[in-house]
């Protein structure tokens, strides 16, 4: 399912200089090379040897900053790492300018592999939920647990909030509404995308906000921004209208992996009328309600997020009992 158009970005080796991505606190940043594809990986030094790895993957539009949260609270849980998809982040763009969903579970394999750390304890929000099921699905062998917050996996009644996010993958789209919003200013873009993704948009502190109001600066003077944001959105839309066994929902059903679904009551963009259809596709799930939680309940709410994960870990580890399609409500 790759790309029919050929690559519109230049080559990573010519990129223009831009400012330095940002690393929190307890948190280091490298380079990853691989065929086709570099990566930046996002990590925390381990908090003692022989934690089980594990690996994030973010959404449409996001970046492995989104985790950050979420990987403190699991500081001595796991030996966390989140990586930057192909052109989001501090990543450029693949070589072959695929941005669809099996060219992004393509490099999360290829990352895996590279590194040797699998079996992991795989997460993904979004685009990354829909990511992380397709490698869950084809490579079981590279996931130990599977956690999807607000995955974007098929919906036959999309929500009218998400709709503008789906028409970024008609082609031409991307380019219109850079030139609407040309003279909107990156704190107006921030605001509409916090909007947008969280439940309450209120609990995002003043330093947060600044944090993302310099990253959106940061990666607006990347020439592949809305490229990777389009392409990457039409590869959404494009998975949705698979069927067979390359359908999303047909690949939920495939994987083995204990799984934790996290839905948010406040969900613009994944309607939380999906999360009972999704525990009972994936076969060995529990389910984490947040009702006032949006599309990013790792951001909004970590420490429940991670509560619930050390609970399916425990699970998969055999020191709890089987959940079955478990309900946990937050």
């Amino acid at each position: 399912m790759s790309s029919t158009e050929s690559p519109s970005v230049p080559a990573a080796s010519v990129l223009p200089r831009v400012a330095p991505v940002r690393v929190g606190e307890g948190e280091r940043l490298r380079s990853v090379g691989l065929p086709g594809v570099t990566l930046s990986v996002r990590s925390r030094p381990p908090a003692r040897e022989g934690l089980p790895p594990a690996l994030y993957v973010h959404g449409l539009g996001g970046s492995s900053q989104n985790w950050s949260l979420l990987m403190a609270e699991l500081d001595g849980v796991v030996d966390g790492e989140a990586v930057d998809l192909p052109g989001f982040g501090d990543s450029p763009p693949p070589d072959d300018g695929d941005y669809s969903v099996t060219g992004h579970a393509r490099a999360v394999i290829r990352y895996l592999d590279a590194a040797g750390r699998g079996p992991v304890h795989l997460f993904g929000n979004s685009l990354g939920g829909a990511v992380t099921t397709r490698v869950a699905a084809v490579r079981p062998d590279l996931v130990r647990t599977l956690t999807l917050v607000s995955p974007a996996l098929p919906e036959l009644r999309v929500q009218r909030s998400a709709v503008p996010t789906g028409l970024l993958g008609v082609p031409g789209i991307a380019a219109l509404f850079t030139r609407l919003t040309r003279e909107w200013t990156a704190e107006q873009r921030v605001r509409g995308v916090m909007a947008l993704c969280y439940g309450d948009p209120q609990r995002v502190s003043p330093e947060a906000f600044r944090h993302a109001v310099e990253e959106l600066e940061r990666r607006q003077r990347l020439p592949y921004f809305w490229d990777a944001m389009a392409r990457s959105a039409r590869g959404i839309v494009n998975a949705y209208t698979l069927g067979g066994q390359h359908g999303l929902w047909r690949q939920a059903e495939r994987v083995l992996a204990p799984t934790l679904l996290v839905y948010g009551g406040r969900d613009q963009l994944v309607g939380f009328r999906m999360a009972h259809k999704a525990a009972r596709a994936f076969r060995d799930s529990r389910l984490l309600s947040l009702p006032d939680a949006g599309h990013v309940a790792m951001m909004e709410y970590p420490e429940l997020v991670a509560g619930a994960f050390r609970e399916l870990m425990a699970q998969a580890d055999g020191s709890g009992e089987d959940a079955g399609a478990a309900d946990v409500r937050g």
